[in-house]
């Protein structure tokens, strides 16, 4: 008898269906895995396009209705772009497996004929997020910063229509939709720390469901995982949600972890920036300690800088 099918829920985006099949690829190499069914679910953050991200709740506008899905047991899974998931699951969820990071750099894809390395003065410029623009600002304060919404084919294609003079974007998903071409320079990660577990996929289960976690668990990656458990500790700390103007980012060298983070404000002139290590052992531990040090540097500063969330939740 053949066991009934894993059903994997995701947004129906390009990027977010890629991620979806990536895991259930992952899921059919597992020996004597069930078959998985993957669930189209429209969310909020698909369905209202006409806002700046910024402007929204932030928290689970692109993942509420995933989540409902599996409490209501209408999926077995869902699959996510980790930095989207607020930083405490709901209940009854949890977090099953980390696959392994993609690239976690911010890149800048520029119009035709302009040269990545001399954009004009004043040339246009669109990110999504708080700290793309925070970054961006302080790297060059002449450009003119556009809000930018709409999935990775649909963000490409208003650049392309001459909208913007160029556009960020976060690299892992233009390489995970074979679009790297695309990328006319990396953002170095020193400069234009990225956000809180960007690169990293996150598969979501119902805490009590013992079957879907058995399958689940064996995709885990646990130098990501470590990773992105003490920046998502950082950013649960200091009191953000996926849009405040923070970057930051964990890397694993033997048994030590290395956190550094830092935030912006919006207009880009003033930035505080914490490093730390300890053992793998205590990821949260390290977050915690980054996020102190950057609240003695003053980070509400910057943090106070971000514009009133004028939209609590969807209409």
């Amino acid at each position: 008898m053949t066991d009934a099918p894993l059903r994997l829920g995701t947004r129906a985006s390009a990027l977010a269906l890629w991620q979806a099949r990536h895991v259930a690829a992952a899921i059919a190499r597992i020996p004597g895995a069930p078959p998985v069914e993957i669930v189209e679910i429209k969310t909020t953050g698909d369905a209202v396009t006409d806002i700046p991200l910024w402007a929204t709740a932030g928290k689970g506008f692109f993942t509420a209705e995933l989540d409902r899905a599996l409490i209501d047991q209408r999926i077995d899974l869902a699959v996510h772009s980790l930095k989207d998931l607020p930083t405490a699951p709901g209940d009854n969820l949890v977090i099953t497996a980390v696959l392994e990071r993609e690239d976690p750099r911010d890149a800048l894809v520029v119009g035709k004929g302009l040269d990545p390395n001399a954009l004009p003065r004043g040339a246009s410029i669109g990110t999504s997020s708080l700290r793309r623009r925070a970054f961006v600002a302080r790297w060059r304060p002449d450009l003119v910063h556009r809000d930018l919404r709409g999935n990775v084919p649909t963000r490409l294609s208003k650049l392309d229509d001459g909208a913007y003079d160029a556009i960020v974007l976060a690299a892992a998903g233009l390489k995970r939709l074979g679009l790297a071409a695309r990328i006319a320079s990396y953002l170095p990660m020193e400069t234009f720390p990225p956000a809180v577990a960007q690169g990293a996929i996150a598969v979501m289960t119902r805490s009590n469901d013992s079957r879907t976690i058995r399958w689940i668990s064996a995709l885990d990656h646990p130098v990501t995982r470590i990773a992105v458990r003490a920046e998502r500790a950082l950013l649960r700390h200091v009191e953000g949600g996926c849009q405040v103007p923070l970057g930051a980012h964990g890397h694993i060298t033997g048994d030590t972890l290395k956190l550094s983070a830092e935030v912006c404000s919006l207009d880009g002139t003033f930035t505080v920036a914490a490093e730390n290590q300890g053992p793998i052992s205590e990821p949260e531990k390290l977050g915690i300690a980054v996020a102190e040090a950057l609240l003695r540097g003053d980070a509400r500063r910057a943090l106070a800088t971000m514009p009133v969330l004028t939209i609590k939740s969807a209409p």
